[in-house]
């Protein structure tokens, strides 16, 4: 190459440069954009699918449960919250008749599930859903209400319904169902539940208070 070519060729080079960061900058910002976005969209999925599940465990015919008014609660690990955490009191003819708190389990099988549990105020559950898991298709994944049944079964038990012992399943010598080749998931579900019922007697007072 002669010395008079040298410029152009050093002019080429530097434009090639500006173009590609010009191309990396618009494309980290459509990727972050679309990011943004999406979580965005997903968080609101998945609020909305919260408050269906709230509302399946508080009924509008039954209690009165205000979603803009959560309760903020301190954080409590053996309900799976190292922070402050949200829950929600529903109330019936201006009481507080539940608590309804979400808990996170680390012990499935494949991972954390999330769950809703709805307390009464003396201390039974009244019902229980699972909010999301990554459970084995056709194993765990039976925990959920549209799989199986098998939720109904903790429906008014409490901690001395059954006793301390009976807070397990079947296979350990407890009280409850697990599934044919999954003990694990419904093993997981059930210490957490049970661990909601002693936070639950030990906090009952303050939902009492509360008007």
């Amino acid at each position: 190459m002669t010395p008079n070519n040298t410029p152009s060729y050093k002019a080429s080079i530097k434009q090639s440069v500006v173009g590609l960061v010009i191309f990396a900058v618009i494309t980290a910002g459509v990727v972050s954009f679309t990011r943004l976005i999406t979580a965005e969209r997903i968080s609101k999925n998945l609020a909305q699918a919260e408050a269906k599940l709230l509302y399946q465990l508080a009924p509008k015919n039954e209690y009165d449960l205000d979603l803009n008014q959560p309760l903020q609660l301190a954080a409590a690990p053996q309900l799976g919250h190292l922070q402050p955490f949200t829950a929600h009191l529903a109330t019936k003819n201006g009481q507080p008749a539940l608590i309804i708190l979400p808990l996170t389990t680390k012990d499935g099988y494949s991972g954390a599930i999330n769950l809703l549990i709805a307390l009464s105020l003396q201390g039974e559950i009244k019902g229980v859903r699972i909010v999301s898991h990554r459970e084995t298709p056709g194993l765990g994944d039976r925990i959920e209400a549209r799989k199986s049944d098998w939720l109904q079964q903790f429906i008014n038990r409490s901690l001395s319904n059954p006793d301390k012992r009976g807070w397990a399943v079947k296979k350990d010598g407890g009280d409850f169902d697990q599934f044919t080749g999954a003990t694990i998931t419904p093993r997981a579900v059930i210490n957490v539940i049970k661990r909601s019922l002693i936070w639950q007697k030990t906090t009952n007072e303050q939902f009492n208070n509360l008007n």
